[in-house]
């Protein structure tokens, strides 16, 4: 079809770039916060297929369909976050050393070679463009291979290489042997015979589609022939022109049907291959998934200490995607390019060697070309995708401790770290934006000379006889249509090689026999189990860590029916144990035998179902309470009773731990849906479901590993009850942290560097005065001997209340265990307040102010919606001062650009009309002087199309160079000034979902990456199309109405073939994918919980739940390969009937001598291949509709006021304080929580120069009352004053000077020890002297370690520190606090995070920190605030309790019990 023009040609090929190649996904970059920033391609060009696609009728869409697929990538930060996974908690886990280097994909080297190789073809493809439009679509094609390749390699090195982590069965460097990649039979071994059978037609199809568009260019060269010939009889004796019109209607006839039957071939070959290969793509590959999921819950836990279930997610999501991408359309395709290059060469070869040789030398120049501009423009990318990964890494810094930033006021100071390496990123965009304009230009001269050199040749060969004249059109169209299909396999290959590299690790997986196999049936299976436990010189060390020696010939008897508690130091092997006795591992040496059997011998699931394990971190299904509970009942003789009776054993289960209570006040009951891993309950609430769950099945065996451990005092206490009612009767081994919940054990045994040290019960241990002893003394609350009581006038009254609410308090151990028993069951669940209750103040305040927001216009939930023109008005206000130098040239090149595929048809109706004067019998010599004048003309016509190659070389070469130096120039300032407009909101925003650190990091570079799509070279790209359209549909009117409106009308059809393709082949790919999330999702959460998945043998149960949720995609899938293919077809099929309705229409028009021939073609070349090139723009809608989406992010985001805004010079300045803090009557609500009551009427009065400590169960309003001191958020009613002065009313940036806050986790940034002091210091940060940081970090106790390193205050202290233990990044924290020296000081929880040793230095440097100033310190050790001159003590978000240590112990009330539950030892 592309026949017809030769421009068309390229413009064909150009479709091919359509099918640009199959990106990596996101997920792979993920793995670090820098990389998941990169606008790597994947996230970027999604879908765009841009290249230079002017499908041309000869390359009917089947050219473009090619392009298949594109893969949407997401930046799920999954892999990063949850390969830190559930048990994650002591040293003696692996995991914290091999869950950060998830071993990535193999395919991912693969990628990054592969890409580079193709990416030299498609330069090619977009040669083929060499219509105007193709030049840019090129540019941008050539940018994301560039980008594919940079960013590939940027990841493959990130991922695969990071530090090799040491296993079983590695080398000796630790590497673990590559994976290869599958060979293309393994990809189909699970294929049926049917598979087969549909596949090998679908070859067979594709083979024929691919020999129609060559087969095509004879028949239209046949009629040009004919047309030429009867214009030369033109003129000639009336007689002769009869024969000539008759012959010439006859051909036209034949050869017009001959291409209607062509189309239809072409449409049922098209619906052939495409349905049946996307068909058994999807089955095959869901066979695929549920094997691997399969073999992924069979293995073993050591496996999952390498894998990581961040992994599992992207193989499942990403790397069987791509098996399915390689595997479905592809492979035809391909056939059908290779089809298509054979049969193009063989007929150019056949119709004319000379021509065809002339025409093949250009090949080699635009491969060249193509090469040497994709080297320069692939390493300048790498470069700057590598400087956005470091300013990154900067932004998530700061984003992940924004409440740091803004209490210090350093947002600006970090926005200019930002901006460092962001404007490297810029000069390395300029370079490549001249290395593209240049590149470009040399490539499309390259191409538009070679229409020159064949008109050119191709007169001397019509001239000498040799060929007839439509043999010339005959022949560039093969050679072209040929040529180009072989560029744009390229990425069909690429995807066939990413399919094989991901089918490696995956196959391996399934192929993966694990050494403690849970699907293995074998196995002894005892009638009863008595719960004997003995441990008999065990050797341990965890696989991933084969050097740390964990247990060394441990020996230890757990009788029946008794609690033994394992105490000791992290490290010392208590958790290996648990996981010895549940056998997720197994010994390197010695047994573990339950009653007398070796757990070896054991059926593993019958092992597991007699043992209930309880972990620190309790995994919840994202399902309902009751499912959660019911999941322990899997294996055991309840698992198939009915409906009621498990209701009935859940019911129990639930009250036994505590449960019930909360439950029955959920409106669902236990039916309600708990969240993504239980999110929606507290921790004590979801630690008491898993409690349920473990005791559900009555076993015989029960493990508690740091149970308590995550939990508030409170909320411990009700915990620690249920967990004494579920192991009355068991063998029970519990593991803790806090000694005061396992003193009652049988037995307690202390642990140290995998040996037994002591063991006995608590009282003989005490006597023993030994490690036990040591460990409880370290634990001990001391009181305040030294307060300097300034409160005593107010004591007595807050007294004689609590007094009163104190008596009749129960003060024996078991009426203390029914109060906790009847708290828990009148607790309230978080968010839900008792129906019919009258609303709080909080709430009518609340409800008011929504009311108010209604009545101006709407809620902010109606997000305004942009159009495109405002959206580009606004960025170009950004950029406003390139609009003339840039902007303007560069628009002004692309029409021009456009305009040349117009300018092209004029010249080819006039070389044809010229042909024909040489329309002599074949063999014989054009006589003269016809012979003189043809030659003269065309060599006249060979030197315009030179000349129009050297000017459109010109417009693409401005085109592009201005459009990408302006789009390098926005994203640099878009995301300087994203980043600062983050910083600039309200800390409520980094409430938000989907507002985390990760993400919004991501969203700067990925939105304006995405902003690039669309006003970068796509822009000129539309431009240019529009100006091939209008201009074409002009010439084609001026030069002969009649025909042209024929032509135009069908416009719309040839424009639809663009759009067909893009909803049908590229978007499918994504379509599919994002249907594939949520049984991802399943299979995600399975690996994610492998421990808690395995100890309740849920194996098959989870296979089950995820074999369910695939056949939703699957049905997709199918419609899409049975119906929607059917579309497609339809649109590939459409050129060529265009093209034979244009020949028929206009031949009668030629006989009736209407138009000359040079007229017929110059208008059919204009409109029909001018649209079918145009309709490429569609490539590009997937971009565009991107970019508009990011686009009104970044305004929406520019545009937002913050309600408490850090930059504002509004409100009284605060010069002096004295540091008299004051909250009065508050009320307060999270924005993102409104339901629920925080602080309901807070009143605390914290007069100048004190230590005050605030206390209470977690919720209770502590942190609340820190962040509202800070002004994060204002409070919903009341007030929080300092000095009398209400907060609200004070210019904010001079309030945050005067206070210092020091959080749980101190956050450094990336620099020197004296930078991050320096940015303590409220005005600029470059003025504080060594001097005051001597001071500073002399108060904070860490002077002498500063100065005993090499570089002092120079020494880098690496990313969010990771370069100083938790002790020293904290006290770094705390001098950085006292540089400004402040006169209210904050303290969160500053020594939570520390061990004992630590603490204890942490806790002296906040105690002499804290002199001379008003301090205020939340803490949840009790003995850290015991010595406060003050302390709150909070309840359900009021004052419960005020009063210094003394007198609140000799109340006996909340406080009193609080102390007595951390308390070991009874107050002497």
């Amino acid at each position: 079809m592309t026949e017809a023009n030769p421009t068309v040609v390229p413009a064909l090929a150009a479709t091919s770039n359509v099918t640009q190649p199959l990106q990596p996904t996101s997920e792979d970059r993920s793995s670090q916060p820098a990389a998941a920033a990169q606008p790597t391609d994947s996230t970027t060009t999604t879908t765009t297929t841009s290249s230079s696609s002017s499908s041309s009728p000869a390359t009917p869409d089947a050219l473009t369909a090619t392009n298949p697929g594109v893969m949407e990538s997401k930046s799920e930060s999954s892999a990063s976050r949850s390969s830190v996974d559930e048990a994650e908690r002591e040293t003696d886990h692996p995991r914290s050393t091999s869950a950060a280097t998830a071993d990535q994909l193999p395919k991912v080297d693969e990628k990054s070679s592969s890409s580079s190789s193709s990416s030299s073809l498609h330069p090619t493809q977009a040669s083929t463009a060499a219509a105007p439009n193709p030049s840019s679509q090129v540019a941008i094609k050539m940018e994301k291979d560039a980008e594919s390749f940079s960013s590939d390699s940027g990841r493959s090195s990130s991922s695969t290489s990071s530090k090799p982590r040491k296993r079983r069965g590695a080398n000796k460097d630790g590497e673990s042997a590559p994976v290869n990649k599958v060979g293309l039979k393994e990809l189909f071994r699970f294929a049926t015979k049917w598979d087969h059978f549909f596949n090998f037609c679908g070859i067979i199809a594709a083979s024929a589609a691919g020999a129609a568009q060559p087969l095509m260019t004879i028949v239209f060269g046949n009629l040009t022939t004919a047309f030429l010939k009867f214009s030369s009889a033109v003129g000639e004796a009336p007689d002769v022109v009869a024969d000539a019109r008759s012959t010439l209607r006859s051909t036209v006839n034949k050869d017009a049907l001959l291409l209607v039957y062509i189309g239809i071939a072409m449409l049922a070959a098209t619906y052939i291959y495409m349905a049946a290969w996307v068909y058994t793509g999807e089955e095959i590959t869901r066979r695929i998934r549920e094997a691997y999921l399969q073999a992924i819950l069979r293995q073993d836990i050591a496996y999952f200490d390498i894998l990581g279930a961040g992994e599992v997610t992207t193989r499942i999501q990403t790397d069987i995607q791509l098996i399915q991408e390689g595997i479905s359309d592809k492979i035809p395709m391909s056939v059908m390019f290779i089809a298509t290059f054979v049969t193009g060469f063989i007929v150019a070869y056949v119709r004319s060697w000379k021509l065809a040789l002339a025409m093949t030398s250009i090949i080699p120049c635009i491969i060249i070309a193509g090469i040497v501009m994709n080297m320069f423009v692939a390493r300048l990318q790498q470069a700057e995708l590598n400087h956005i990964s470091k300013a990154a890494t900067i932004a998530e810094e700061g984003l992940a401790t924004v409440r740091t930033a803004k209490a210090f006021g350093i947002e600006h100071k970090l926005v200019e770290l930002y901006n460092e390496p962001n404007k490297e990123a810029t000069t390395k965009g300029v370079s490549k934006a001249i290395v593209s304009g240049a590149g470009l230009g040399v490539f499309f001269f390259v191409i538009y000379s070679g229409y020159a050199l064949a008109f050119y040749f191709g007169s001397k060969l019509i001239a000498s006889g040799e060929i007839p004249s439509g043999v010339v059109m005959n022949v560039i169209f093969s050679i072209l249509i040929g040529a180009f299909s072989m560029a744009m396999m390229a990425p069909n290959m690429q995807a066939l090689s990413y399919a094989l590299g991901a089918g490696g690790k995956i196959f391996e997986t399934i192929d993966r026999v694990p050494p403690i196999d849970s699907s293995d049936p074998s196995g002894l299976k005892p009638e009863t189990c008595i719960g004997e436990i003995t441990v008999r010189n065990v050797d341990f060390t965890y696989p991933a860590r084969p050097e740390v020696q964990i247990l060394k010939d441990y020996s230890l008897d757990i009788p029946a029916g008794k609690v033994t508690a394992l105490v000791g130091a992290s490290g010392s092997g208590k958790s290996t144990i648990v996981s010895l006795v549940e056998r997720f591992y197994d010994p390197d040496a010695g047994s573990i035998g339950i009653d007398g059997n070796n757990i070896k011998d054991l059926n593993l699931k019958w092992l597991r179902t007699k043992i209930g394990l309880v972990s620190q971190e309790p995994t919840l299904f994202a399902t309902s309470i009751r499912k959660n509970i019911e999941y322990g009942l899997i294996n055991t003789e309840f698992e198939h009773a009915s409906d009621d009776e498990k209701l009935k054993l859940v019911i129990d289960a639930a009250e036994k731990a505590n449960a019930h209570g909360f439950i029955s006040l959920l409106p669902e009951g236990y039916d309600t849906l708990v969240g993504e891993r239980g999110f929606l309950l507290s921790g004590g609430q979801k630690q008491r479901l898993a409690i349920a769950r473990a005791i559900i099945k009555n076993p015989k065996i029960l493990l508690l590993d740091e149970a308590t451990s995550a939990l508030d005092t409170q909320s411990e206490a009700v915990v620690q009850d249920a967990l004494e009612r579920a192991s009355q009767g068991r063998t029970t081994i519990t593991i803790a942290h806090r000694l005061s919940t396992i003193k009652s054990a049988d037995n307690i045994v202390v642990m140290g560097k995998g040996i037994i040290i002591e063991q006995g019960k608590h009282d003989e241990l005490l006597e023993r005065g030994g490690a036990y002893a040591s460990l409880v003394n370290s634990q001990k609350i001391r009181a305040n001997t030294a307060s300097t009581n300034i409160y005593d006038d107010l004591d007595e009254q807050l007294q004689q209340q609590q007094q009163q609410q104190q008596e009749g308090k129960a003060t024996d151990g078991e009426d203390r265990k029914k109060q906790i028993r009847a708290e828990a069951k009148a607790e309230m669940p978080a968010g839900l307040e008792r129906a019919g209750s009258r609303l709080s103040l909080a709430s009518a305040i609340l409800r008011r102010k929504q009311e108010d927001k209604e009545a101006q216009g709407g809620g902010e939930e109606d997000e305004k919606v942009y159009n495109i023109f405002y959206l580009l008005y606004r960025l170009a206000m950004v950029n406003r001062e390139y609009i003339v130098s840039l902007y303007l040239p560069g628009f002004i090149a692309a029409a021009c650009s456009g305009a040349v595929y117009p300018a092209f048809s004029i010249l080819f109706g006039r070389a044809l009309q010229n042909f024909s004067r040489c329309s002599q019998p074949l063999g014989e010599t054009c006589p003269e002087p016809l012979n003189s004048i043809m030659k003269h003309e065309a060599n006249l016509n060979a030197l315009y199309f030179f000349i129009i190659a050297i000017l459109a070389t010109a417009c693409v070469g401005i085109q592009t160079h201005t459009l990408m130096l302006a789009s390098t120039i926005l994203m640099e300032r878009l995301r300087r000034l994203s980043l600062a407009a983050y910083f600039r909101a309200d800390v409520a925003y980094f409430d938000e979902d989907g507002h985390s650190s990760g993400s919004l990091t991501n969203s700067l570079a990925d939105n304006a990456q995405k902003i690039n799509g669309l006003v970068g070279v796509t822009l000129g790209t539309i431009i240019q199309s529009i100006s091939t359209l209008v201009v074409g549909a002009i010439i084609a009117l001026a030069y002969g109405w009649k025909l042209a409106l024929v032509v135009i009308a069908c416009m719309p059809l040839t424009l639809s073939a663009g759009f067909v393709r893009l909803k049908l082949v590229v978007l499918k790919d994504a379509k599919i994918k994002k249907a594939h999330e949520g049984s991802a999702q399943r299979a995600c959460e399975a690996a994610s919980a492998i421990r808690t998945v395995a100890s309740l043998t849920r194996e098959e149960n989870c296979l089950a739940i995820y074999k369910e949720e695939l056949k939703g995609p699957g049905k997709i899938t199918r419609n899409t390969a049975f119906y929607g293919n059917f579309l497609y077809a339809l649109s590939q099929a459409l050129s060529f009937w265009v093209i034979a309705l244009g020949f028929w229409y206009g031949s009668g028009l030629l006989a009736d001598g209407t138009y000359s021939s040079g007229q017929f073609f110059t208008i059919f070349t204009a409109v029909v291949f001018g649209s079918l090139q145009a309709g490429n723009v569609f490539n590009f809608v997937p971009d565009i509709s991107n970019a508009k989406t990011a686009a009104s992010d970044i305004v929406r985001l520019l545009d937002m006021r913050p309600e408490i805004d850090s930059e504002s010079d509004e409100g009284k300045p605060m010069e002096t304080c004295q540091g008299h803090v004051k909250l009065e009557s508050v009320h307060f609500r999270y924005p993102t929580r409104p339901s629920v009551r925080v602080l309901r009427g807070l009143d605390i009065d914290i007069r100048p120069g004190t230590y005050c400590a605030l206390v209470g169960g977690s919720g209770c309003g502590k942190s609340t009352t820190i962040q509202l001191i800070e002004r994060f958020y204002d409070p919903v009613a009341g007030k929080v004053t300092i000095d009398g002065q209400d907060i609200s009313q004070l210019n904010l940036s001079s309030m945050r000077r005067h206070i210092a806050l020091v959080s749980q986790e101190p956050t450094l940034y990336d620099g020197t020890i004296g930078f991050n002091l320096a940015l303590g210091a409220f005005e600029d940060s470059d003025k504080v002297t060594l001097e005051q940081m001597r001071e500073a970090a002399s108060q904070a106790n860490i002077l002498d370690f500063i100065e005993s390193l090499p570089d002092k205050f120079d020494t880098q202290v690496g990313g969010k520190g990771t370069q100083l233990s938790g002790g020293q990044k904290q006290r770094i924290a705390i001098a950085r606090a006292l540089i400004r020296n402040p006169k209210i000081l904050l303290l969160d929880e500053a020594t939570s995070a520390l061990d004992s040793d630590s603490e204890s230095v942490v806790q002296a440097a906040l105690d002499k920190a804290s002199k001379g100033r008003t301090t205020i310190a939340i803490a949840h050790r009790l003995s850290t605030i015991s010595r406060a001159d003050r302390i709150f003590c909070l309840k359900d978000g009021v004052v419960a309790e005020a009063g210094d240590h003394k007198s609140l112990m000799a109340l006996g009330g909340i406080y009193a019990d609080l102390v007595a539950m951390q308390e070991l030892q009874k107050e002497e």
